[in-house]
C-alpha cells in the first residue's frame, strides 16, 4: 500500500513531536531521581536546576546550537532558516517538519544537561552550574555533535553520513566508521564527561570519605521520588530511542520502531536483575538504589544500537550494562570520585560500552555500487568515543576552571551543612521536618 507524501509528512512529523514530548519528559524523571537520591536540605535547589537547566537548553540550542550542530555552511543565528514552510532555499522538502527536527534535537541536549546536575549535587553553587549549562549547550555538545550526528566532514570517512568515494575498489572498507543510533556516546557520555570535569574540580561532599579512604554512605531522602524517576525515565527513553528512526509511516520504518521499543525494553529489564543479583551477592541486601541504576545502565546499554539486537540480545546487553554500572559506582567511591547519584557510571561507563557493542550486531557493510555504507568498525566506535570524550572534558575542565577563577562553584562548608536550599534558594523542599540533615 503507497501512501501519499503530503499523508507521510505527516505522520513522521506527528511521530516526531510525540517521541520529542516523551524524551521531554524525562527531564521530569532526571528531576525525581535526582531529588529522591540527594538529602532533604538540597531537594529545591535540585529542582530549581533541573527546571532551569531544561529552559536554559532550549534558548541556547535555539540561538546557535543547533545551527552549530546541522546548519553547516548555511550558519544562522536564532533558527532564521527555518519558516512555517519549511526551510527556508532547502533543494528538496523534508520528510517532516523542520521544527519538529529542532524540537526532537533539543530535548536531547537538555538530557546530557541533566546528567552534569546529579552527579555535582549538594555542594555546587547554582549560578556556576547554570553558567556552565549555557556554554556547554551552545557550543561544547553542539561542536561534537556536528562531528557525529551533523554535517560537519572533519574526519572525513570517520563522519557517520560519509558516502562511499567514487571509484572505490570492491574490497575497499573504511577503517574508521562510528555510529550511535541514538546518542550512548554523543549525549550519554558526553554529559558524563562535562560532570567528570567538574566534579575533579568541585571535590567530594563533607563526610563522604573518612581519612582512612572508606567512602561513607549517605542516604537519599525520597526512595519513593527515586524509583519514579527510574520509571519515567524508562518510559521517556522509548521516545529516546523510538524518535531516532526519524520516520514511521511506512511498514518498513514501523517495524523498525516497534524493534527499538522492544529492544529498549529488554535492556532496562535486564540491566535492573543484573544490578540487583550482584548486589544481593556484593552486600547480602537487595540494593534498590543500583536496581534503579541498573535499568538506567541498560537503558544506556542499548542506546546506541537498539535496532539490530534480537530481544535475548538487547536484554544480555543490558545486563552488561548492570553489572558494570555496580562496579563501576564501587571503583568511583575507592578513588574519592564523588558523585551522589551514580550518574559518570551510568552515563559514562556504560556509555562507552554501549559504543562497543554495536559492531557486534551492526559490522559495517559496504555497497560500492549503490554507493551506501552501514555499520560500525570496533576501531572506529573507540575513535569516536575517545573523540567525545577528550573534546567534552577537555572543554568542559576549561570551563569549570574558569567559573571558580571568576565566581567560584562551590558552596562554603557552613552553607553545605546547612543545606544549599537555604542559600541558593531560601526555601525548603520539606519544611515541616527539621531532622533531615
Amino acid at each position: 500500500m503507497e501512501i501519499t507524501f503530503e499523508l507521510g509528512y505527516a505522520l513522521d512529523t506527528f511521530y516526531f513531536l510525540i517521541c520529542g514530548a516523551l524524551v521531554m519528559w524525562m527531564a521530569a524523571g532526571f528531576t525525581m531521581l535526582e531529588a529522591g537520591l540527594v538529602r532533604a536540605k538540597n531537594t529545591t535547589e535540585i529542582l530549581t536546576k533541573n527546571v532551569s537547566l531544561y529552559a536554559i537548553s532550549c534558548i541556547m540550542y535555539m540561538i546557535c546550537g543547533y545551527s552549530i550542530m546541522y546548519g553547516g555552511d548555511d550558519f544562522s543565528f536564532f533558527l532564521s532558516g527555518i519558516t512555517g514552510d519549511g526551510v527556508e532555499g532547502a533543494k528538496e522538502p523534508a520528510s517532516y517538519a523542520p521544527s519538529a527536527d529542532f524540537f526532537f534535537q533539543v530535548v536531547f541536549v537538555a538530557t546530557a544537561m541533566s546528567i552534569v546536575s546529579g552527579a555535582v549535587a549538594e555542594r555546587m553553587k547554582l549560578w556556576a552550574f547554570l553558567a556552565f549549562a549555557v556554554v556547554l549547550t551552545a557550543f561544547i555538545y553542539p561542536m561534537s555533535g556536528s562531528w557525529t550526528w551533523g554535517s560537519a566532514d572533519v574526519f572525513g570517512m570517520f563522519n557517520l553520513g560519509a558516502p562511499v568515494p567514487e571509484n572505490a575498489a570492491a574490497d575497499w572498507m573504511p577503517a574508521f566508521r562510528f555510529s550511535d543510533f541514538a546518542g550512548s556516546g554523543i549525549v550519554h557520555m558526553a554529559g558524563a564527561a562535562a560532570a567528570l570535569a567538574g566534579v575533579l574540580i568541585l571535590g567530594a561532599r563533607k563526610g563522604k570519605y573518612s581519612k582512612d579512604g572508606k567512602a561513607n554512605a549517605i542516604p537519599g531522602a525520597n526512595l519513593p521520588l527515586a524509583t519514579l524517576g527510574t520509571f519515567i525515565l524508562w518510559m521517556g527513553w522509548f521516545g529516546f530511542n523510538g524518535g531516532s528512526v526519524l520516520a514511521t509511516a511506512n511498514v518498513e520504518n514501523a517495524n523498525a520502531v516497534a524493534v527499538v521499543f522492544m529492544n529498549t525494553n529488554m535492556a532496562a529489564a535486564g540491566g535492573l536483575v543484573a544490578a540487583l543479583l550482584l548486589a544481593r551477592i556484593l552486600f547480602g541486601k537487595a540494593d534498590l538504589t543500583m536496581a534503579l541504576n541498573g535499568a538506567l545502565a541498560g537503558l544506556v546499554a542499548i542506546t546506541a544500537e537498539p535496532s539490530t539486537p534480537t530481544a535475548l540480545q538487547a536484554t544480555l546487553f543490558g545486563a552488561l550494562g548492570g553489572v558494570l554500572v555496580v562496579g563501576s559506582i564501587l571503583a568511583l567511591d575507592k578513588l574519592k570520585i564523588d558523585d551522589p547519584v551514580g550518574a559518570i557510571s551510568v552515563h559514562g561507563v556504560v556509555g562507552f560500552l554501549g559504543l562497543m557493542l554495536v559492531p557486534i550486531t551492526n559490522p559495517l557493510t559496504v555497497d560500492v555500487v549503490a554507493g551506501e555504507t552501514s555499520g560500525a568498525t570496533f576501531l572506529g566506535q573507540l575513535v569516536g568515543a575517545l573523540t567525545i570524550f577528550v573534546w567534552v572534558f577537555v572543554t568542559s575542565l576549561v570551563v569549570w576552571l574558569a567559573l571558580k577563577a571568576i565566581m567560584g562553584i562551590r558552596v562554603s562548608e557552613e552553607e553545605e551543612y546547612e543545606g544549599v536550599d537555604i542559600s541558593e534558594c531560601g526555601l525548603e523542599a520539606y519544611p515541616d521536618f527539621t531532622n533531615g540533615r
